[in-house]
C-alpha cells in the first residue's frame, strides 16, 4: 500500500456507487466534465442520478440546491477553479445561507494540475470554503482518505466542501482507517517541531520528517484533515510539546491551513509558526514535481520551515 499511487479524485465516482447501493439517496450534478472527475462511474451504474448541465457551473449548483431541498444528497463535480470560484454567489447564498444538503465536491485543486497552468491552478479554494457559514471543509491526503471525505460529507446534514486533486499521490492510509469531521492524524511522533499538512503535502512532510531525522530533530507529522472545524484540541497538544509549528498547504499562505492554525495560536497558545504554502502568488504550466520545487512546497522547502521555527523558538 505505502508504494502504490492512486489520484483522489479516483475515489470520487467509485464511492458515489457505494453510497447509492448501501442505500443513501445520493445524486450528483455535473458540468461537462464527469470523465474527469469520475462522476460519469456514477451516470454508468445509476444513469437517473447523475445530471450534465453542460458548461454552466452557477446552474450545476442551483440544480443541486433544487436536488436537496427536494429530499436528495446532493454532490457537485467539475474543476476546483470553477467549482468554488465561478460559483461562489450560488454556493454562498443558496448553498451556504439555506444549509442545503449540498456537497461541493471539485477535483483539480491546487498547483498539482500541472501543465493547465496558473488559470487552472486554483489555490484559493479552502479560504473561500472556509469563510463561508456552515461550511465544512475537508482536504485528503490520499485515496483512502478521499472515500472516507466523500462518505462523511454524504452522512453529514448541511454544506460540505470536498477537495480532490488530479495528481496520483502516495498511499498514506490503510483502507479500514478511520475519519471523522473535526478531528486530525498523528502520523508521526515528535518532540522538537510540529508539522501540519493536508492534501498533496502531507507526503512531503513525511519526507521532511525523515530528513530531519537525518540531523537529529524529532518532527511531529500532524494531517488536518479537517480544515474546517480544526482539531485544535490535538493541535495544541502537540504545540504545547514541541514549541513551535509548521504548516504545509497546495494552496495560498492567506486563508486556509496556516491562517487557521495561526488563528488558533493567537487565541490559544502563541508560539513560532511558519507557512509552507504557495506565498501570494498564481500558479504556473509545469509536471508536478517540478511546480512543487518552483514554489517551495517540498520536502526540502518544510525542512528549512521546520529550521526557520525551531530557531524562532531559541532566539
Amino acid at each position: 500500500m505505502a508504494n502504490e499511487k492512486k489520484a483522489t479524485r479516483a475515489a470520487y465516482g467509485e464511492t458515489l456507487v457505494e453510497l447509492v447501493n448501501e442505500g443513501l439517496d445520493v445524486v450528483a450534478v455535473e458540468a461537462d466534465l464527469s470523465g474527469s472527475t469520475t462522476t460519469k462511474k456514477l451516470g454508468d451504474a445509476y444513469p437517473d442520478r447523475l445530471f450534465n448541465v453542460g458548461i454552466a457551473e452557477q446552474d450545476m449548483v442551483g440544480v443541486a440546491a433544487g436536488l436537496a431541498l427536494t429530499g436528495h444528497v446532493a454532490f457537485t463535480g467539475s474543476f476546483a477553479v470553477f467549482g468554488t470560484g465561478r460559483v461562489y454567489d450560488q454556493i454562498r447564498n443558496t448553498v451556504c445561507y439555506a444549509n442545503l444538503d449540498v456537497k461541493i465536491a471539485p477535483t483539480h485543486a491546487g498547483v498539482s494540475v500541472g501543465p493547465d497552468g496558473g488559470s487552472h491552478q486554483m489555490v484559493e479554494d479552502i479560504a473561500l470554503m472556509r469563510a463561508l457559514p456552515n461550511m465544512r471543509v475537508l482536504v485528503p491526503a490520499d485515496y483512502a482518505a478521499a472515500k472516507a471525505a466523500i462518505k462523511l460529507a454524504a452522512e453529514t446534514p448541511g454544506p460540505v466542501y470536498v477537495r480532490m486533486g488530479r495528481a496520483s499521490v502516495p498511499c498514506v492510509y490503510d483502507a479500514d482507517a478511520t475519519f471523522e469531521i473535526g478531528r486530525a492524524h498523528v502520523l508521526r511522533d515528535g518532540s522538537d517541531v510540529t508539522i501540519v499538512a493536508c492534501g498533496v503535502e502531507i507526503d512531503e512532510a513525511l519526507k521532511a520528517a525523515e530528513m530531519l531525522a537525518e540531523k537529529g530533530i524529532s518532527a511531529e507529522v500532524i494531517d488536518m484533515f479537517s480544515i474546517k472545524p480544526l482539531d485544535e484540541e490535538r493541535l495544541l497538544e502537540s504545540v504545547r510539546k514541541t514549541g513551535c509549528v509548521v504548516t504545509a498547504e497546495e494552496h495560498s499562505v492567506i486563508g486556509g491551513l496556516g491562517s487557521a492554525v495561526a488563528e488558533t495560536l493567537c487565541d490559544s497558545y502563541p508560539a513560532p509558526l511558519v507557512r509552507v504554502g504557495m506565498q501570494d502568488c498564481f500558479g504556473t504550466s509545469g509536471e508536478m514535481a517540478e511546480l512543487m520545487r518552483e514554489f517551495s512546497l517540498d520536502a526540502q522547502a518544510i525542512v528549512e520551515a521546520a529550521e526557520a521555527a525551531m530557531a524562532k523558538k531559541q532566539a
